[in-house]
């Protein structure tokens, strides 16, 4: 991997996510210096524009023209660098060139996709190939899914020193966050939507907790969909369902699956939002479901969803202001409960938008883990999650560099 041009090559630097973190990678180390990085993407004007928004710190920076359909182009991007991370979705519509490209080449790749269905996909078609190849796939680094994945890392490394066991059932509750939704995000969900309206097979592989886990895995413990307004006596709060739940779960169940089962053959896992104590609570979770369920009504009727497209929810490359980013933050907290009955508290905290500014140096750290702190002899070739990737090594980075906090809480 010595012979390597690049450590990093950003795929999709015009993007909206794709400037905040091209800004993050340049604030961060520059060009040219421990981190040799490349921004890459479609269009040479636009990547100049970008080069030029980040001032005269970044004049060296190599430029990289790639179409996401250019399977030669992305073959040579992937020749000249140990990762590749993009910013380039909806992955389910643009996004498997890259992994292909990567999975042929060995290249190590990672992205801040939400789109489970799309995941499966990857992982049945090239799972067996990236092995060989010894490519590293990391979905999932971002907001969706570092900090439920890595929370739950965390909470049962802390239960295991504790008590000598982890935790078979952990509760994470979004107890405070401010942010925009991304426009990516939500071109993504719509995008899920004409999938399951065009295959309604797909309907059931969504209901699925253990959808993206390997074949053979043998959970069969029921899991806590948590699809309508409760009182959750642990946190002594009502809570509503969670929309990123549906990823998250999904990735902290293959966590476990990838590490032998080390969180337990029968682990539960469940995501919600508190809403708060006493009726103003109850009305709140009320309230929020009802948003939620009038919302994903709108997107299955083609009318509606025309209108929600056209005039009501932000566009790919639309996004908040620099000022809003940076006043976003999240507070989520992780209960734990091992089979003998100990109990265990944790928060992990972000001090941005969580949609943008947060998860784009989540993903550029991610990248950089990647790069430069995980040997390929130690981690070989697959389809793996953040925790199962990189682990502590991340954590380190995340708290020193990117605003993030793993903490144990007093119970």
């Amino acid at each position: 991997m010595g012979d390597k041009k690049y450590d990093v090559i950003l795929f999709g630097a015009t993007s909206f996510v794709g400037q905040i973190l091209a800004r993050y990678l340049t604030d961060q180390f520059g060009v040219n210096g421990e981190l040799k990085w490349a921004a890459a993407g479609r269009s040479g004007s636009k990547l100049d524009a970008v080069k030029d928004s980040l001032g005269p710190v970044a004049r060296e920076l190599p430029l990289l023209i790639a179409d996401a359909s250019d399977d030669r182009a992305l073959a040579d991007l992937c020749q000249q660098t140990r990762v590749i991370v993009s910013t380039v979705g909806p992955y389910a519509l643009y996004g498997e060139p890259m992994v292909k490209a990567c999975v042929a080449s060995g290249t190590d790749y990672c992205d801040l996709t939400g789109e489970v269905q799309w995941i499966k996909r990857m992982v049945s078609k090239y799972e067996k190939q990236a092995e060989a190849s010894g490519a590293r796939i990391v979905h999932c680094c971002g907001f969706d899914s570092i900090p439920s994945d890595l929370g739950v890392y965390f909470l049962q490394q802390q239960a295991k020193e504790k008590f000598g066991e982890s935790c078979e059932h952990v509760k994470m509750r979004v107890k405070k966050i401010r942010g925009e939704f991304s426009g990516g995000t939500v071109a993504s969900l719509m995008n899920v939507v004409k999938e399951v309206k065009e295959n309604p097979e797909l309907r059931k592989e969504l209901a699925n907790p253990y959808s993206i886990c390997p074949e053979g895995h043998g959970f069969k413990a029921r899991q806590d969909n948590i699809s309508s307004a409760k009182y959750d006596p642990d946190f002594q709060s009502w809570m509503a369902p969670f929309v990123m739940a549906a990823i998250n779960t999904r990735v902290v169940h293959r966590s476990n699956a990838l590490t032998g089962n080390s969180y337990g053959d029968s682990f539960r896992y469940d995501e919600a939002v508190l809403t708060g104590k006493g009726l103003k609570g109850g009305a709140g979770a009320f309230s929020m479901m009802g948003v939620m369920a009038g919302f994903m009504l709108a997107t299955t009727i083609k009318p509606t969803r025309w209108v929600l497209e056209r005039y009501v929810v932000p566009k790919p490359g639309e996004g908040p202001s620099p000022e809003s980013q940076k006043n976003g933050f999240y507070d989520i907290r992780f209960y734990g409960e091992t089979a003998s009955g100990e109990s265990i508290r944790c928060k992990v905290t972000g001090d941005e938008d969580p949609g943008y500014g947060s998860t784009a140096k989540m993903l550029g750290q991610a990248a950089v883990c990647l790069a430069k702190d995980i040997d390929k002899v130690d981690k070989k070739g697959g389809f793996w999650t953040p925790s199962t990737a990189m682990g502590d090594k991340l954590i380190e980075r995340l708290t020193a560099h990117s605003g993030l906090a793993f903490e144990v809480l007093e119970s």
